[in-house]
């Protein structure tokens, strides 16, 4: 009996598939739609999805079949999910931060990753590129994700980071002796030498990465007194890139000084972050070799608020937080205009989880047109990953990654930091 209701049931899907009948479908029924590629909004739509796919998009808004699901965004604006490339999802800093690196295990890591990687993903940004973990993290926080385990974006992930010596990346930064300082090498991302530093690159793909970073200046938040300094040779970026592309990896380029970023785009890397002091030289050799700039204004203003603050950071760390911090926004500002091509990122990680969309507020304000800074977020990014295909326009045949914001963001670039919206692979985590 079970096994004839069964064969009714397989018989009856099949005759609607023969027959062309409509299956049940989510109806997203939008006042307007940016698509990610056009120059302008498009108004009133009805975008179909389908078994995770975008399907059609309508003039108008259709009337619902029977089962189908409608989704009323008549008053806001649709777009293609966003996408952030420079996060770190398995840490946010704070007071404490300094200390909680000593008390925190694998496990107590992963498990805040889990509940900032939903964060990340109720803001709108359904794809990630996470530059930096400890204890590979970030890797099982994208399996997880992947798998459906836990909630969050798609992770482009380059597990730990390289350093040289004593460099901002290099996690005894800061250790007394007694626990271990200084006694580590390219497993740890620690290198010093092109034998090292090709080795350090064949770990990241043992481990799993799916993208190189290195740091290729000081920085702001290490236990390290400079910030800007060049902190690797060209010979020693140039293996790192050359042994990168050998296992398909883009490389990815912490920098604030002008001369570490340049030894690090004449190598060849992929992205130039942060680009803090950044000068009309650098932006040339960029432009010239089509490297990307990250530019984490966000990040920028979040560290240089904190250093107001008595004892917000560690001696060593103050000055630089306020020296750095005030410089990015305009840095941005002249490599826009000079033409440098711009992914979005924010650093995350560093300023909360979830306040992603203030970057796109800074970048505007800095002189970008909103709606470039919202490519910047998704058809441009998407290019970059080179998941164009799939991903990073509302187009037919896409990825139902989806999301949307009260209002016009066109009009008011601050609606981006009021996602209501949130759809990935066609499941709805958020609605109004």
């Amino acid at each position: 009996m079970r096994i004839t209701a069964l064969h009714n049931v397989l018989l009856l899907a099949a005759a609607s598939t023969l027959l062309g009948i409509a299956q049940a479908a989510t109806l997203i029924h939008a006042g307007r739609v940016i698509d990610g590629v056009g120059d302008r909004a498009l108004t009133a739509r009805t975008v179909i999805v389908e078994g995770g796919k975008i399907m059609a998009i309508e003039a108008g808004y259709r009337k619902p079949g029977a089962g189908d699901t409608v989704v009323d965004l008549r008053e806001s604006t649709l777009m293609p999910g966003l996408m952030d490339m420079h996060v770190h999802l398995t840490s946010e800093y704070s007071r404490t931060s300094e200390l909680e690196r000593f008390k925190k295990d694998g496990p107590d890591v992963a498990l805040d990753g889990a509940m900032y990687a939903q964060r990340t993903l109720m803001a709108g940004f359904t794809t990630v590129r996470d530059l930096g973990d400890s204890f590979l993290a970030s890797l099982a926080l994208r399996d997880a994700i992947n798998a459906g385990k836990v909630p969050g974006p798609r992770i482009f992930a380059s597990g730990k980071s390289i350093a040289t010596t004593g460099g901002h990346a290099d996690p005894t930064n800061g250790w007394a002796e007694f626990l271990g300082g200084g006694d580590v090498g390219p497993r740890d991302g620690v290198v010093d030498g092109t034998d090292a530093a090709v080795q350090a690159v064949r770990q990241r793909y043992k481990d799993g990465s799916d993208v190189i970073k290195i740091t290729a200046t000081g920085g702001v938040l290490s236990i390290a007194k400079n910030g800007l300094n060049p902190q690797f040779t060209e010979e020693e970026i140039r293996a790192i890139v050359t042994t990168a592309r050998d296992y398909g990896f883009t490389v990815a380029a912490h920098a604030h000084g002008a001369e570490g970023m340049k030894r690090a785009v004449r190598a060849g890397v992929d992205t130039i972050e942060h680009g803090t002091f950044m000068d009309e030289e650098t932006m040339r050799l960029m432009k010239e070799r089509g490297t990307y700039y990250v530019p984490t204004i966000s990040a920028g203003r979040w560290v240089f608020d904190r250093s107001k603050e008595d004892g917000f950071f560690p001696s060593i760390v103050r000055p630089k937080a306020a020296l750095v911090g005030p410089q990015i926004q305009s840095t941005f500002a002249k490599a826009y205009k000079s033409g440098v091509k711009i992914l979005f990122g924010t650093d995350t990680g560093v300023s909360a989880h979830g306040d992603n969309g203030r970057e796109f507020v800074l970048m505007v304000e800095a002189g970008m047109p909103a709606m470039e800074a919202i490519r910047s977020a998704t058809s441009v990014t998407a290019k970059f990953l080179d998941i164009d295909d799939r991903l990073g326009s509302v187009q037919v045949g896409k990825l139902a990654d989806l999301v949307a914001v009260p209002g016009d963001p066109l009009a008011d670039i601050t609606s981006m930091q009021r996602v209501h919206f949130v759809m990935k692979d066609g499941v709805v985590h958020r609605r109004p």
